[in-house]
C-alpha cells in the first residue's frame, strides 16, 4: 500500500494499522529488572506492591501501616511486612546490519510488496518490537552493529522515543563485515545490567566466540532474547542446479558451485552452527526465538509474545 503523502518515510516499518495490531500483544519481563519509573514488571528492590515478599523486624520510624497484627497478636513482636517493587522494563533491541543480512531469498515473506532481505525483516521486527514496548510505557533502545557498534541509543520512554528509534531503523542498511562476538562484547559492556536484550541477528560469526558473548549478557545479569534470522534457502540449502554464489562479508567475485557436491557438508555444518547457539541460549536461560524469513514477521513474533506470557 502506498505512503499517504504527509506520513513520514520511518513509517514504512510499521504495519499498517499498526496500533490495533500491536496493542494486542505484550512484552513482560521474566526476571527482576531495575528501571525508574513504576511499571509492571518485578524490580530487586523491596517497595509497595501487591505481592508480598518477605517480613523483617520493626525499626523505630517504619510506617505503623505495614506491620502485621497476626504475626504480632501471635508472637508478641512487631514484624513489617515488605512487597516487591514494581518497576517498568528497559529494553535495548540489539540489531544485526553486517553485509550477510543484505541477502533474499526467493522464498522470503514479502513486506510491503516485495521481497523481504534477512535485515528489512529484521529491521521491521526491530520496529515492531519498538513500537510496543514504547507503547506499554516501558523503556526501548536501539543498538546496531557489524564489525563493531555503529549507532547507539539509550532506552527510554519519553513521547519521542518511538519517532527517533524508527528513524534510527531507517536510516541503517546492510554492510560491512560480520564481528557478531566482539561487537555483543562492546554492548555487554555498554549497558546496565539487569535490562532486556533482544539481539535480532543471523549470527554468522565463530559460534564457539559468539557463545562466549552471550555469557557476557549472562554475567551482566541480563534477560536474553536472541532472534535468530535466517532464510528458507540458508536453511534448506535447496539449489539443484550449478549456480552462481556470491560471499557477502566483503562483496567478492562469484563462483560457480555444483550444489551436489556440497549440500550434505552444509547441511550439517549449519545443523552444527544452530545447535551449538540454541544449546547456548538453554544453559543461560536465554529465549531463543529461529525467524525464517519465509513466515510473516508478526506471526512470528506474536506467536512467541503469546507463548512467552
Amino acid at each position: 500500500m502506498p505512503r499517504a503523502i504527509d506520513t513520514p518515510p520511518y513509517m514504512d516499518l510499521l504495519p499498517d494499522a499498526a496500533g490495533p495490531t500491536l496493542r494486542r500483544l505484550e512484552l513482560f519481563a521474566r526476571s527482576k529488572k531495575r528501571g525508574s519509573i513504576n511499571g509492571r514488571h518485578q524490580s530487586p528492590h523491596k517497595g509497595s506492591s501487591v505481592e508480598f515478599a518477605e517480613h523483617r523486624e520493626y525499626t523505630p520510624g517504619d510506617d505503623l501501616r505495614n506491620l502485621d497484627w497476626r504475626v504480632f497478636a501471635k508472637n508478641d513482636r512487631h514484624y513489617i511486612r515488605q512487597y516487591v517493587e514494581e518497576t517498568n522494563l528497559r529494553c535495548t533491541v540489539v540489531l544485526d546490519a553486517s553485509g550477510s543480512m543484505a541477502y533474499a531469498g526467493e522464498e522470503a515473506a514479502p513486506i510491503r510488496g516485495r521481497r523481504a532481505s534477512k535485515f528489512e525483516y529484521a529491521r521491521h521486527l526491530a520496529a515492531a518490537l519498538a513500537y510496543l514496548t514504547v507503547g506499554q510505557r516501558d523503556a526501548c533502545g536501539l543498538v546496531t552493529f557489524d564489525t563493531a557498534v555503529r549507532e547507539h541509543i539509550r532506552p527510554a520512554s519519553k513521547p519521542g522515543q518511538i519517532r527517533l528509534l524508527l528513524e534510527a531503523l531507517h536510516g541503517t542498511g546492510p554492510g560491512g563485515d560480520t564481528g557478531v562476538a566482539d561487537a555483543l562484547h562492546e554492548v555487554a559492556a555498554r549497558l546496565p545490567p539487569r535490562g532486556l536484550v533482544v539481539l535480532v541477528s543471523d549470527l554468522f560469526d565463530d559460534p564457539e566466540a559468539t557463545a562466549a558473548a552471550l555469557h557476557h549478557f549472562g554475567f551482566r545479569k541480563h534477560e536474553l532474547v536472541v532472534v535468530h534470522v535466517m532464510a528458507e534457502e540458508e536453511l534448506r540449502f535447496p539449489f539443484a542446479r550449478f549456480s552462481e554464489f556470491r560471499d557477502l562479508e566483503p562483496a567478492g567475485p562469484p563462483m560457480q558451485v555444483d550444489p551436489s557436491t556440497v549440500r550434505a557438508e552444509y547441511l550439517e555444518r549449519v545443523g552444527r552452527f544452530i545447535d551449538r547457539i540454541e544449546s547456548t541460549c538453554g544453559r543461560l536461560r536465554a529465549d531463543y526465538l529461529p525467524a525464517n524469513t519465509s513466515e510473516p514477521y508478526l506471526d512470528v513474533l506474536s506467536e512467541y509474545l503469546a507463548r512467552r506470557r
